[in-house]
């Protein structure tokens, strides 16, 4: 692999983002996965099914979804490897499946919602959490939003780009099909509990790196932004991450909460269902839509950390190249 893709990709598509025409005309590639994961969900996620059998079905469907798309991806990938500058064409596909841009956008404007009135922030909020948005007061919005943000950096910037680093186009398309299956069928209500086990388990075991990898870029990222504390963050993730039930989610939400000087996690409800979730960090819970503001600009000088080391990594590969 050209090792200027990953690089690329990150600037590309922070600055241009996935372009609209194109999602107006054919959707995305990760709607495309979704369908196809609620077709098979519909087909073989049967009552009549016993909780073994939906377990067993739930790994047939994710092992033929991931072997379709890497048959796929795989060929389009040598074609284009035949091609003169066949890596850009790999380049922008890639961009696919990157959030920088729309994870920025969508997180400022619950932000620009909020200063407006809790109506505007509550409905923008509902566009990036799965939480009851009318349960959650001013303080409640402002976090939901953080904590998005610190999971959404994680999962939908680093770890597409580690697997972009490793596998190419075929690595950061795989990943994004077991995050989206994860995200669709990796819950622990009755329904998904057993066909959804293997998505959520692979999906644990994907974002083991790419997590704490996100904590380390969160305490470089604290150096160049006035104000926040390496320090804090890399003992606030240590000491609270591992107390989420999720191996990996804890630990960038940690580091937001230490690196800035928030308390986030806590109660949170979903459909009507009351989630107990331990606090992260020691700071202030009451939080506001400039708050929000502040997270955003600590998640955009991890971008800028994360676009030098991918660079960094890049100028080694064409040395060793060279040489």
């Amino acid at each position: 692999m050209n090792p200027l893709i990953a690089p690329m990709a990150l600037l590309v598509e922070r600055f241009a983002g996935y372009p609209k025409p194109l999602l107006d005309r054919i959707g995305h590639p990760v709607m495309w996965f979704g369908a196809a994961i609620d077709a098979l969900e519909k087909r073989l996620n049967t009552p009549r099914r016993s909780p073994g059998q939906r377990r067993q079905a739930g790994i047939v469907a994710l092992v033929l979804l991931l072997l379709a798309v890497l048959v796929v991806t795989v060929g389009i990938r040598t074609v284009l490897s035949w091609l003169p500058l066949g890596w850009v064409l790999e380049m922008l596909l890639a961009t696919a499946f990157l959030a920088q841009k729309e994870l920025d956008r969508a997180v400022t404007a619950v932000s620009e919602a909020l200063r407006v009135s809790l109506a505007a922030g509550r409905e923008a909020v509902s566009h990036v959490v799965g939480r009851d948005p009318e349960a959650l007061d001013e303080a409640g919005v402002a976090r939901a939003a953080v904590e998005t943000l610190a999971e959404s950096t994680s999962d939908g910037v680093v770890a597409p780009w580690f697997f972009l680093v490793l596998f190419g186009l075929p690595g950061i398309t795989l990943y994004k099909v077991v995050n989206t299956a994860d995200s669709m069928i990796g819950h622990k209500d009755d329904r998904y509990r057993d066909y959804g086990w293997a998505a959520a388990r692979l999906d644990d075991v994907l974002n083991w790196i790419p997590a704490r990898l996100t904590t380390l870029l969160v305490v470089i990222a604290c150096f160049f932004l006035p104000g926040a504390s390496p320090g804090t963050a890399w003992a606030t993730a240590r000491r609270d991450a591992p107390r989420h039930d999720s191996p990996n989610a804890g630990w960038p939400e940690a580091a937001f909460a230490g690196a800035l000087g928030f308390q986030l996690g806590g109660p949170r409800t979903y459909h009507g269902d009351m989630v107990d979730l331990p606090a992260f960090g020691s700071g202030r819970a009451a939080l506001g839509a400039s708050d929000i503001l502040r997270a955003v600009h600590l998640y955009r000088k991890v971008l800028n950390v994360l676009l030098s080391v991918s660079a960094l990594l890049a100028l080694m590969a064409l040395a060793g190249g060279i040489a």
